[in-house]
């Protein structure tokens, strides 16, 4: 068998080499490209990158290259609504109608903002097929979400808002402070850590953009993975939560997509990134903190735990942020962060200092705990 060979772009500080050889050894499983990144105590300790934009590409895959996160946008608007708060511009307590009057359509009046974050709300979906071109106008979906009747009682259970968070979580954050989830996700974390992260992307970054590789079918014979399963039943829940009935899986690696505000799903930044705004979250990266200790002790709280209504298993939640539970494992208890779909992921563990990014080009199913990313943790952990 020949050997896969990969160049792998980088650095690893003393003591962190399993962390390379992890690293490189998930291209001998399938990684096509893909970077890491790790702070522990603020200071920065494995920064890599290795593989091709594309499988089949001679372009390298580098620590400056560009990914969708999916879902680990939401992370990044979590932050921004508890910088809010803690500034006293957000009341997390507030019904949500108090700063978005039309909201309170079907018996919303009294939803608190923070059942938005948790999961809470009972919105993972709008009951009226939206066309992608008025998802990427922001509004029409805005508009449906304010007038939408609840799936069920707010605050009775949880359900995995996988695109609506956005929208929601987003109209109030701009109706507080005027701006679009991009330009307050510049203004409050990328410009402050000079990182790359956006919600909008601007048409000059577009050619550092590695665009996502589906995850491949399961072998003949095998079931899907639960989570994919259930994405594919139309009479669902999680159809309708994924947004699959609008095609957006079709066009995420168009351009019309990227630059829209879709502030749950469409973040696109590299593993830097995503560890140093945790890092930031836990103790100060060259001279910025983001969250005080209080209020990342408040919004690391569980809010949320057992079944989710859309995803079918177990998921737990503080304000924002995903707790580790089975699927998505973190650094174990005591870490939150979010994971996205197909594979990346940004989180911290207060207690051990750790601070982690990980995006990747080759997408995997999302209902099962991601190889990869679990033997990086694994071997960072091992070398604290």
């Amino acid at each position: 068998m020949t050997e896969v060979v990969v160049r792998v772009d980088g650095t690893v500080a003393p003591g962190f080499e399993p962390v390379r050889a992890a690293f490189e050894a998930n291209f001998r499983r399938g990684e096509v490209g893909a970077s890491c990144c790790a702070y522990v105590d603020g200071r920065r300790v494995v920064d890599l990158a290795g593989g091709t934009v594309a499988a089949g590409s001679d372009d390298p895959y580098t620590r400056q290259t560009l990914q969708i996160v999916a879902s680990a946008t939401k992370g990044a608007m979590a932050i921004c609504a508890h910088r809010l708060a803690e500034r006293g511009e957000l009341d997390l307590d507030a019904p949500v109608a108090s700063y978005w009057p039309e909201f309170a359509a079907a018996g919303k009046r009294a939803l608190p903002v923070r059942w938005l974050l948790c999961h809470q709300a009972g919105l993972p979906a709008v009951e009226r097929l939206v066309p992608m071109p008025e998802i990427y106008r922001w509004r029409p979906m805005v508009d449906a979400l304010a007038a939408q009747e609840p799936y069920w009682e707010p605050g009775t259970a949880h359900g995995y808002h996988a695109l609506t968070y956005g929208w929601l979580v987003g109209e109030v954050l701009s109706r507080v402070t005027g701006l679009s989830p991009g330009q307050l996700l510049a203004a409050e974390i990328a410009e402050p850590l000079g990182i790359d992260f956006w919600v909008g992307l601007p048409d000059a970054e577009r050619a550092r953009v590695a665009p996502l590789i589906p995850a491949p079918p399961p072998p003949p014979g095998a079931a899907p993975d639960p989570l994919t399963a259930l994405m594919l039943d139309p009479n669902g829940l999680a159809y309708k939560a994924f947004l699959v009935p609008n095609g957006l899986f079709g066009v995420i690696n168009e351009p019309d997509l990227w630059r829209a505000q879709l502030p749950a799903a469409n973040g696109i930044a590299n593993a830097r990134a995503l560890a140093a705004m945790y890092a930031a979250c836990l103790g100060e990266v060259d001279g910025v903190r983001l969250l005080g200790p209080e209020t990342l002790a408040a919004a690391t709280v569980q809010q949320t735990t057992g079944i989710d209504r859309v995803i079918g298993f177990g998921s737990r939640f503080g304000l924002g942020f995903q707790l580790s539970f089975p699927e998505r494992p973190m650094a174990g208890a005591g870490s939150f962060g979010h994971y996205g779909l197909g594979g990346s992921v940004g989180f911290a563990h207060p207690e051990r200092g750790l601070a982690f990014g990980y995006v990747v080009n080759q997408m995997l199913p999302g209902g099962v705990v991601d190889p990869r990313s679990k033997a990086l943790i694994d071997a960072t952990l091992g070398c604290l």
